[in-house]
């Protein structure tokens, strides 16, 4: 762990902060998790503010007021006028909160006075510019014309048109009612998600993303592409800590992508590699990313259950991608690094034990005890106490300002996005529109589910490529899960399967922004690179279909038939991956695209339950599984005779390529890139 020493200013991202404005942000961050934490009741029985804070509301509003004036300080433009819109901003924070009690005992969201209505209008006004400073001119121009809906439904065109209000109607609407910037988004975020942030932030800022790292390259290090293995595993342990694609790329990759790179493997596969593990981190338990704490409260049920229907897809995820990177070092004839350079399993455990810990804490008390409020809060102190006992990661006071001041940036961050977003909640919300686009889905759909899932992911995708993961998830729980859900599916898996399909943009071109970071720290070509990790982390794809239309993977059924349904599903990924890839073990390198074509449609017969077309003509799953095993072992067999017959003429079918040096050559000179 580096010692940080206290600067006169601090890194952001690529901005600088001075001391006055980050002392600023550590104070908005101390106090958002005095807030929090008063609010779950973690120092008394009573709230130590219960004479302050009588109502939801009070504490929502001084928690905006926390955070959303840091926004103009952390993001700059003109200095006098930044320094007024914090002001203004805390000033109009600070009249709601005072004026909370009447807002809901009067009902001012349908009627509030005159001065209450302008303030709102600058809230308003000032949350838009907060989330375009933080979040870019995409989410801004997305939250601007939705918010703004209300004042024009009326005469928009056919589905499009929903009740009509007047500008100053739909301003105190986003203001003061819980339905638009206080709505589902901000109240998973005051309620859930400060305190997995807290612990994400506590983990890395200890050592906890190099105690992880050094640990998959002590048991993952000298096999068959082992690098590449490793970052698959350290990555999705990042990944799941921080919650965030890019942040993880931008830690993890900077040694991964290095190390895969030296023993062969090219800097876009490298890249790839990184890209495909840190998308899959934040879709892994227990910690996950902000949506998923945001999909418990839409779902209304404890964050734990979203944390367990998830394990089992995202295992799925990591086990087909382990594959695919297992398939490609072994055509690739790469090898794993010298025992000699890796570090000790022994010493490493030794060193870190308390990660593990504070981890294990963590899911007890989510999982047994079931307090997941207050066990984020819990697992961190046990695991600063600890840090403390080591004499290699113990904190001084500049660690502890670090801590804080990252604490806050990110959480400015989460609650500009999250409000944001809550705009278009409103919106849908006070026009009604959200039942009407619903029941336009399902009549445009049919009766065909295969068609409405299809519109579904490609709808999810389109807007994941404009919108952030969180903002794509909650515009789509609204306008396409319950068409989904009328449908008969499992709500959990309908949401699951909205969020898989939200974080496949950070893969997949023309965006991929996941594999564009990773491409920026392996020096590779940003496109080629996003093609490459569509194609390394392809089983993804196929995942959310296998889960939605099989529930029992996301745990809701008999202990015996999510057994049979894990292993059908393990077993047909595994062949998804090999087809994809070109490789069977013991046989080698299938070169055939109609033998590698073979073998992916056949994992898809056995992991895909109830393909659409097959149960028109009375094909049920169990015919639809033998069929995809007699598939396999026909690939199989044409495969072995293929191998010996090319011996026999000279050609090396089977063949896996010949181990290539650090600069990618083989033993002949060959590039792999020629």
């Amino acid at each position: 762990m580096p010692h940080w020493k206290l600067r006169d200013s601090i890194p952001f991202g690529d901005r600088r902060l001075s001391k006055p404005v980050r002392y600023l942000v550590i104070a908005g961050a101390a106090v958002s998790l005095f807030l929090a934490m008063d609010a779950l009741r973690l120092f008394t029985d009573e709230q130590l503010l219960g004479s302050w804070i009588r109502i939801e509301t009070h504490y929502y509003f001084a928690l905006l007021g926390s955070l959303l004036p840091l926004t103009f300080l952390i993001f700059p433009r003109v200095r006098f006028l930044d320094s007024a819109l914090s002001l203004l901003t805390i000033i109009i924070c600070g009249y709601f909160f005072f004026q909370a009690e009447p807002i809901v005992d009067e009902g001012w969201e349908f009627g509030a006075p005159e001065l209450a209505t302008w303030l709102s209008i600058a809230l308003w006004v000032l949350l838009l510019e907060a989330v375009r400073r933080s979040s870019g001119w995409a989410i801004f121009s997305i939250a601007l014309v939705f918010s703004i809906m209300p004042i024009f439904a009326g005469q928009l065109p056919g589905p499009f048109a929903g009740l009509e209000s007047t500008p100053q109607e739909t301003a105190v609407y986003h203001a003061l009612s819980i339905e638009s910037i206080f709505g589902l988004p901000f109240r998973a975020f005051a309620d859930l998600v400060i305190g997995f942030i807290l612990f994400g932030i506590a983990l890395q800022h200890t050592g906890g993303g190099k105690f992880f790292l050094d640990l998959a390259f002590a048991l993952l290090g000298h096999v068959r592409g082992g690098p590449a293995k490793v970052a698959v595993v350290s990555s999705g342990l990042m990944g799941s800590m921080s919650g965030s694609v890019i942040t993880n790329v931008l830690t993890t990759g900077q040694l991964t992508i290095p190390a895969m790179k030296q023993t062969g493997m090219s800097p876009e596969t490298a890249a790839g590699i990184e890209a495909c593990a840190s998308t899959g981190g934040v879709l892994l338990p227990p910690i996950m990313g902000s949506t998923a704490f945001v999909m418990a409260t839409f779902l209304e049920v404890p964050y734990y259950q979203v944390a367990l229907a998830a394990v089992i897809p995202a295992l799925l995820y990591f086990f087909g991608l382990f594959l695919q990177v297992d398939a490609h070092a072994a055509t690739m004839g790469l090898k794993g690094m010298p025992r000699a350079e890796l570090p000790s399993v022994l010493k490493t455990l030794k060193g870190g034990w308390y990660y593990l810990g504070a981890f294990i804490a963590l899911i007890f008390l989510l999982l047994v005890l079931q307090r997941e409020a207050i066990a984020p809060f819990i697992a961190t102190g046990l695991l600063l106490v600890l840090n403390q006992l080591s004499p290699a990661h113990r904190w001084g006071v500049d660690d502890l300002v670090e801590f804080f001041a990252a604490t806050g940036k990110l959480l400015v961050e989460l609650v500009c996005v999250l409000a944001g977003v809550g705009l278009i909640v409103g919106a849908l919300s006070v026009t009604g529109l959200s039942g009407t686009l619903v029941n336009d889905l399902l009549y445009l759909a049919g009766d065909s589910l295969w068609l409405l899932l299809i519109m579904g992911a490609v709808t999810s995708f389109v807007l994941g490529i404009g919108m952030t993961v969180t903002a794509a998830y909650i515009f789509l729980a609204i306008v396409l899960a319950p068409a989904l859900i009328q449908a008969n599916l499992d709500p959990m898996s309908v949401h699951l399967f909205i969020l898989y399909w939200a974080m496949l943009s950070f893969i997949t071109p023309p965006v991929a922004l996941g594999a564009y970071a990773a491409a920026s720290v392996a020096g590779s070509n940003p496109m080629r690179t996003g093609f490459a990790a569509m194609k390394l982390g392809s089983v993804i794809y196929f995942i959310p279909f296998i889960f939605v239309l099989d529930p029992t993977l996301i745990l809701k059924g008999a202990p015996m038939a999510v057994a049979q349904s894990v292993l059908e599903a393990l077993f047909g990924i595994w062949f998804i991956a090999l087809g994809i890839q070109g490789y069977l073990p013991w046989l080698g390198v299938i070169r055939s695209m109609l033998r590698r074509g073979g073998l992916l449609l056949a994992g898809l017969l056995i992991a895909m339950p109830g393909i659409e077309p097959w149960a028109y003509i009375g094909i049920d799953n169990g015919v639809q599984m033998a069929a995809g095993v007699l598939l396999i072992v026909f690939m199989v067999v044409w495969q072995k005779l293929s191998s010996r017959w090319g011996r026999q003429d000279g050609r090396q079918d089977g063949d896996i390529h010949q181990p290539r040096d650090k600069m990618g050559r083989d033993k002949m000179g060959t590039s792999i890139n020629q």
